[in-house]
C-alpha cells in the first residue's frame, strides 16, 4: 500500500479499493493538476488484468450476501454513503477541482451534492418497487425483479464523480456488486468514495473501485464472463470494442457516447434568454456531452441574437478552478487540448470562418479561447463531429422544417434544446428533435427518475429511474395457477 497523498489538505489514497481494503499496483501512472499543469498531484497505482481479476473475484464472492439483503436493507447503506457525500461535500469538491478542473463553486454548491441524491433516489426507488401483478387465462401472474450479478461501470474523465455515483447506485440498489473504473485523467474522487465507502459499512466486495487504462485493466474486466452487467459512459471508438466484448459472452451493455446537440432559436423565442444559455455552452470549456455546440438561429434574428451573444460570451473569465471569478475551466489534458485545437485548424483550413476564439488563451496552459465558426457547409467536421471543447458552430434557417433539418442533421442524437415563445411550436419541434431529451426554452434540467440515453451514434440503452434498476436486474415472470396453492 503506497502513502496517502495530500490535495489541497485532503488525504487521499493512490490505490486502489478492492474487496474493502486498499491494494497497491507495482505500475504507476501520474495524474496532473489541468489549470497548473506542471503541478503533479499522484503517482496512482496502475491496474493490469490481475487487478480486474481480483476485482471481480471479490465481487463474485459478496454478490450471494448483498443480493440477497432486503432492498430496503442495501437501501440502508446506500443512504449512509449519501450522508457521508454530503458531510464531505468541500473535500471531494477541492479533490475533483484540482483533479478534473471543474470549477470549485460548481462542484461545492451542486454536482457534489447529486452524487448523494443519487444513491438516495435509487435506494429509495428500490425498496418502493411494486411488481406488477395481473392475472391471465387462470394464473396468477408477478413480474418480479432479480439481481444478475457483478456489474462493471466504466465512467469518463468529465463530471466524474456525479458520474460515477449516477451509474454505480442503480446497480448497487438493485442487489448488484460493482467494479467502477474511473478515467485515468481524473480518478482521485472516486478514491475519496472508496472512503466513504468503507466508512458507510458496505460488505467487503460490494463495492471494488480499480485505476488504470482501458487498453489492459478496461479491456480484461469487461471481457471476464463473470461479469453480468457493463455500464460505459465515453467514445464511440471505446463503445465499439467494449460491446464486442459484451456480445462474445451476451452481457447487456448500456453506453452513453455523447453528442452534437443543436441549440434551435426561433424568431418568437426570447432572443436574451436564447444567447445567454447559448454563450453558456462554454461551461467547463464544452467538456460536457449534452452541450448544444450547434447553434441554429431563425435568419430573421441572426444579428440581434449574435450581438447579445458575443456580450455573454465577451464576459467568460479563464483561469483558476478555484476562483470564484473563473466562468471557464481548463481542458483536462495537453492531448485533449491538442485533438480540439485539431478541429478548429482543419475548420479554417477548410474554409470554416472563425468569428471569435480558434486560438489557445495562453501558450503552455491547457486553454483554449472561446470559439465561434460558421461553417462552410452543414457536412463541415466541426458541425458533423463531437469537439467536446469550447468550440461551437452557428447556422441559420428561413423555415421551421428548414431548422429542424439541419437539427437533425447528424449522426448522434443525445440531447438538444429548443427556444421558442410558441406553445403549439414548443410541442411539435420538441417531438421533432431527434434527441433522448429535448429542452425548451431550459437547459440542463434534470429529472432522476426519467430516462437518459442517446439516439444514433449517441449510445445505446437508457439509463434514470427504474429504467436502471430494470437494466441491472433479470426480470422474471412467475406464474402460478389460481387456486393451485
Amino acid at each position: 500500500m503506497r502513502e496517502r497523498v495530500s490535495i489541497e489538505g485532503v488525504d487521499v489514497s493512490p490505490d486502489h479499493f478492492i474487496d474493502g481494503r486498499r491494494v497497491a499496483s507495482a505500475e504507476i501512472f501520474e495524474t496532473r493538476c489541468p489549470f497548473d499543469w506542471e503541478r503533479k498531484l499522484a503517482d496512482v497505482s496502475r491496474g493490469d488484468a490481475g487487478t480486474a481479476a481480483l476485482a471481480v473475484d471479490a465481487a463474485t464472492r459478496a454478490f450471494p450476501v448483498w443480493s440477497a439483503m432486503a432492498a430496503a436493507e442495501r437501501g440502508a447503506i446506500l443512504h449512509r454513503l449519501a450522508d457521508l457525500i454530503d458531510a464531505n461535500i468541500e473535500r471531494l469538491a477541492i479533490v475533483e477541482c484540482m483533479d478534473m478542473a471543474m470549477l470549485h463553486e460548481s462542484l461545492r454548491l451542486r454536482v457534489i451534492a447529486r452524487g448523494a441524491l443519487n444513491f438516495r433516489n435509487y435506494a429509495d426507488l428500490a425498496s418502493d418497487y411494486r411488481e406488477r401483478v395481473w392475472s391471465s387465462r387462470g394464473t396468477a401472474n408477478r413480474v418480479i425483479r432479480m439481481p444478475s450479478g457483478p456489474s462493471v461501470i466504466i465512467t469518463p474523465w468529465n463530471a466524474p464523480f456525479m458520474l460515477s455515483t449516477w451509474k454505480c447506485a442503480p446497480a448497487l440498489a438493485a442487489g448488484n456488486t460493482v467494479i467502477l473504473k474511473p478515467a485515468e485523467w481524473s480518478p482521485l474522487s472516486a478514491s475519496v468514495l472508496a472512503d466513504l465507502i468503507e466508512q458507510a459499512g458496505f460488505p467487503p466486495g460490494v463495492f471494488n473501485i480499480v485505476q488504470g487504462f482501458g487498453r489492459d485493466l478496461g479491456m480484461a474486466l469487461v471481457s471476464d464472463p463473470r461479469v453480468k452487467r457493463i455500464s460505459f459512459t465515453g467514445s464511440v471508438p471505446t463503445a465499439r470494442v467494449i460491446g464486442r466484448a459484451a456480445a462474445d459472452n451476451i452481457v447487456p451493455f448500456t453506453a452513453e457516447l455523447g453528442g452534437k446537440s443543436p441549440l434551435l432559436v426561433f424568431a418568437d423565442a426570447d432572443i436574451d434568454a436564447a444567447a445567454k444559455k447559448a454563450a453558456g455552452q462554454y461551461d467547463d470549456s464544452g467538456q460536457v456531452c449534452m452541450a448544444g455546440t450547434r447553434i441554429i438561429v431563425e435568419e430573421s434574428v441572426r444579428e440581434a441574437f449574435l450581438e447579445r451573444f458575443h456580450a455573454y460570451a465577451d464576459a467568460h473569465v479563464l483561469g483558476d478552478s478555484r476562483d470564484p471569478a473563473t466562468t471557464m475551466s481548463a481542458l483536462i489534458h495537453p492531448d485533449h487540448v491538442a485533438r480540439v485545437m485539431g478541429f478548429i485548424d482543419r475548420a479554417r483550413a477548410a474554409g470554416d470562418t472563425i468569428v471569435r476564439g480558434g486560438k489557445l488563451w495562453r501558450e503552455g496552459a491547457n486553454f483554449i479561447e472561446p470559439t465561434l465558426i460558421v461553417p462552410r457547409s452543414n457536412d463541415s467536421e466541426v458541425v458533423q463531429n463531437e469537439v467536446f471543447g469550447p468550440v461551437l458552430t452557428f447556422q441559420t434557417f428561413r423555415s421551421e422544417e428548414e431548422g429542424v433539418a439541419l437539427a437533425n442533421s447528424t449522426a448522434y442524437g443525445l440531447s438538444g434544446i429548443v427556444y421558442t415563445g410558441d406553445a403549439a411550436r414548443a410541442e411539435r419541434v420538441g417531438r421533432a428533435v431527434r434527441g433522448g431529451t429535448v429542452w425548451v426554452n431550459t437547459f440542463l434540467v434534470r429529472d432522476l427518475t426519467a430516462p437518459f440515453g442517446g439516439i444514433g451514434i449517441s449510445g445505446l440503452g437508457r439509463e434514470g429511474g427504474d429504467y436502471a434498476l430494470d437494466f441491472h436486474s433479470d426480470l422474471k415472470t412467475l406464474q402460478i395457477l389460481e387456486g393451485s396453492v
